[in-house]
């Protein structure tokens, strides 16, 4: 439910009418809108285009150029925090592969300790 209030709050939701006893009443079309934002959400899009999307969704004579190119700029995203991740894991698991079995000589030590020692710039 916070999910739902925040979504509320930020306007991705409109705010329900409320019953006496102060519980919100969410029609179907709600329903619709909470799923997709679930989804959007689930699949890693950000609030912003996903605001976008639902504005588009709401406009179904529109072609679908825009919504195709804001989910080409997330699997790009997506692509870059891959890249990004596989770097990592290949400068992690150099760090791990070590068959020094002390403290001073570890090779885990040493490369979090001197940046110089890794294999990429930047990860």
């Amino acid at each position: 439910m916070p999910a739902i209030r925040y979504y509320e709050q930020i306007g991705l939701l409109a705010a329900p009418p409320r019953t006496q006893g102060n519980r919100r009443l969410y029609d179907a079309g709600d329903l619709r809108r909470l799923r997709f934002i679930r989804h959007a959400r689930e699949l890693g899009f950000e609030i912003e285009p996903i605001r976008e999307l639902l504005a588009l969704a709401g406009e179904p004579d529109r072609p679908c150029a825009r919504a195709e190119r804001i989910a080409a700029a997330h699997l790009a995203d997506i692509d870059h925090k891959i890249a990004r991740l596989t770097a990592l894991r290949a400068e992690v698991a150099r760090m791990v592969d070590c068959t020094n079995h002390s403290v001073p000589e570890c090779r885990v030590i040493e490369v979090l300790g001197d940046h110089g020692q890794c294999t990429s710039e930047r990860h």
